[in-house]
């Protein structure tokens, strides 16, 4: 029972960091655009269907802010998956002691 439950949570664990990935790659393009701009130059934001005047200075750190949390996230579930992949071999080994131990005493029965 331990084994589906310990797969599924590093499937899960893949799949929020692949979700993270994708979401890192979509703010670096903004950053690079970003960057481009000249100080006078008209920064918007769309929030829902509306484009809303942003100051630039304010744009380049909340994009800035967004890759640094992203990127922490994206670590912090590289530890998870570590300790997650580290818990598995774990217990494959105390499996096959297990199966060792069995097939020893099967032996001399």
């Amino acid at each position: 029972m331990a084994a589906p439950a310990a797969s599924s949570s590093t499937t899960a664990a893949v799949r929020e960091m692949q979700r993270d990935l994708e979401h890192l790659q979509e703010s670096s393009g903004p950053q690079a655009e970003l960057e481009l701009v000249n100080d006078e130059a008209n920064v918007y934001k769309l929030i829902g269907p509306v484009l809303v005047k942003q100051d630039l200075a304010e744009a380049k750190a909340n994009v800035k802010k967004r890759i640094e949390y992203i990127s922490a996230e994206l670590k912090r579930m590289d530890r998870a998956l570590k300790d997650l992949e580290e818990k598995q071999n774990s217990k494959k080994e105390s499996i096959f002691k297990l199966q060792q131990k069995m097939q020893a005493v099967q032996a001399k029965a």
